[in-house]
């Protein structure tokens, strides 16, 4: 390829955005509040035509080819359905996989000559394009998946954009630790020293593969995509068939960003299959040497018990849980609690699906409440955090995936129904299906009901013998099934206590006593480890060293020095 285009070389772009790099290091060892991308979608910020320039841009995509000038292309697809009943008919390119590894190989050794700083250079230049470009991915990940708009930008956006950040600044603090040259030298008594050159090579293991799901198509795929990237590895990004448009643009941005800095745009190509056939012989291939994957069980497990060849990070499914002993805050629990379950109608990988209640009730700021007004007073605060249809279809959204609808239908089977789920009907959209929560009560006894992941606006309230039961009804679900969030309410420092402890042996995050505006299913960037990756819900943490550090390797050299 011509590189006489370039307008930026990659040390320029490290210099241009060093002190972010140097304050995002920063942030992530300090881990209070810090973010580069702003999350409220300020005019003043973003432009005063952003929302509609955003919007335009998106439904300019309807119904015409995305062209990528990607490889090994014999085909288009469109297989976006939007849950708000939006006719989309985006056509992708449906490349030849093999065509991609092949050029993703033909990249890498130019992405691997910049080095660690240029590496980092440049994703962060493709990290400013996205944020400002954040309207236009706002509304592509609203329509693609139901999220609220609200949601939509600031998950989709921003807090996306500050994962892949925080990804980076992992990256290159572990890279930074490795020499690129030193002189070794040895002495040897009377006789002159030994002498040598050594050089400290940071190598990609090989084309990496990224999986999005269907719910959050940047917000879990940003974290893969830059780690990969930034350790030196092209990638390859394979979004979930109902949620392509916004990682297509991603890839457009990313290539822009590759062949103006002189780099080869392949380093970073999208993969749309719509045959899961195509993804798994895709993870099989020997050259994919990384895979991340966020998504349901079954398919994680295949990659991670077939695609021996390549490291598999993978955040699976699992059963969240909230221990509710006692409360001096009643009211504000339940409002806590309230919004939990409705925010985007229970489609997050933290979603609270198990309260697990004692039998003989809870003692409250307003008195003791027995297990059954515990039920009755959260299917009220519920109802009332819905009343107002305009709120309440900002915060469901719209339910993103037909298999979603279904367990929704049949979940009055697994329990007695506290709060029945509701249609409630869009006044922007006429054909969004938009579903409120269904909460059902049922025994500890009753696993087969809570004990299995039921992802959507569904959720149980668990009567458990006591709050001792609780706490260890929680850490068993979690040993055995998997959780990226458990909460506690109590007003008792010893069972705060034994709930603490018991994330610890399970390896789990812990929120304790929320009552104010931050809630069990939020996850902020350069503060929140995402998962632990110590039980069955998630492999990996977003982020840590971990994270990183197996995505590179070191290769020396060395030689006589006279």
């Amino acid at each position: 390829m011509s590189h006489a285009a370039h307008s930026t070389t990659p040390a320029q772009l490290f210099d241009k955005h060093h002190a972010t790099l140097e304050a995002a290091v920063q942030a992530i060892h300090a881990r209070g509040y810090w973010t580069p991308y702003p999350e409220m979608p300020s005019p003043r910020v973003y432009g005063e035509t952003a929302q509609e320039d955003g919007r335009k841009a998106v439904e300019a995509t309807f119904g015409r080819d995305f062209e990528l000038g990607q490889p090994g292309q014999p085909d288009w697809m469109a297989t976006e359905r939007s849950p708000y009943g939006v006719e989309m008919g985006v056509r992708y390119p449906v490349c030849d996989a093999d065509a991609l590894i092949a050029a993703a190989q033909a990249a890498m050794p130019g992405w691997q000559r910049i080095g660690a700083q240029g590496r980092a250079g440049v994703c962060l230049e493709i990290l400013e394009r996205l944020n400002k470009r954040s309207f236009e991915i706002a509304h592509a990940v609203m329509l693609t998946t139901g999220q609220g708009w609200m949601m939509a930008f600031q998950a989709g956006g921003p807090h996306a954009q500050d994962r892949g950040l925080e990804a980076v600044a992992y990256a290159y603090r572990e890279m930074k630790f490795i020499p690129h040259e030193t002189v070794w030298e040895k002495p040897q008594g009377k006789n002159p020293p030994l002498k040598m050159t050594k050089h400290f090579e940071i190598v990609g293991r090989g084309v990496a593969l990224v999986v999005g799901c269907g719910t959050f198509p940047t917000w879990n795929t940003y974290p893969g995509l830059f780690a990969a990237l930034a350790t030196g590895n092209p990638v390859i990004v394979k979004p979930h068939q109902n949620a392509i448009l916004p990682a297509a643009i991603t890839v457009r941005i990313a290539r822009e960003v590759l062949a103006e800095a002189g780099l080869d745009p392949n380093l970073v190509t999208l993969a749309a299959f719509d045959k899961r056939e195509a993804t798994q012989a895709l993870a099989r291939h020997p050259a994919v040497k990384s895979i991340d994957f966020t998504g349901g069980n079954s398919f994680g497990r295949w990659l991670i018990d077939n695609a021996k060849q390549a490291q598999v990070y993978a955040e699976l499914a699992g059963v969240n849980n909230v221990v509710i002993e006692s409360t001096d805050q009643y009211k504000a629990m339940l409002r806590n609690l309230a919004f939990t379950l409705c925010l985007y109608s229970g489609q997050m990988c933290t979603t609270t699906q198990a309260l697990l209640v004692p039998a003989g009730g809870i003692d409250t700021d307003q008195g003791h409440k027995s297990y059954d007004e515990v039920c009755a007073d959260l299917a009220a605060a519920i109802d009332k955090f819905l009343a107002d249809p305009a709120v309440a279809t900002a915060v469901l959204g719209a339910i993103q995936s037909p298999d979603t609808l279904a367990r929704i239908a049949e979940a009055p089977e697994y329990g007695r129904v506290v709060r029945a789920s509701a249609k409630i009907e869009h006044a922007e959209f006429p054909g969004a299906e938009v579903r409120s929560p269904v909460l059902l009560a049922c025994d500890a006894a009753d696993e087969k009901a809570y004990m299995e992941e039921r992802f959507g606006p569904i959720a149980f309230v668990v009567k458990t013998a006591d709050g001792a039961a609780a706490v260890a009804l929680s850490e068993r679900i979690v040993r055995e099934h998997g959780a990226l969030t458990v909460g506690v309410y109590s007003s008792k420092a010893e069972v705060v206590d034994a709930m603490t402890e018991a994330t610890w042996r399970a390896g789990v995050a812990l929120s304790i006593n929320l009552t104010g505006g931050v809630f069990v299913n939020q996850s902020a960037g350069f503060s929140d480890y995402h998962g632990v990756g110590m039980n069955p819900a998630a492999n990996a943490s977003y982020a840590d060293s971990a994270f990183v550090a197996n995505r590179f390797r070191v290769v020396q050299r060395r030689y006589h020095v006279e």
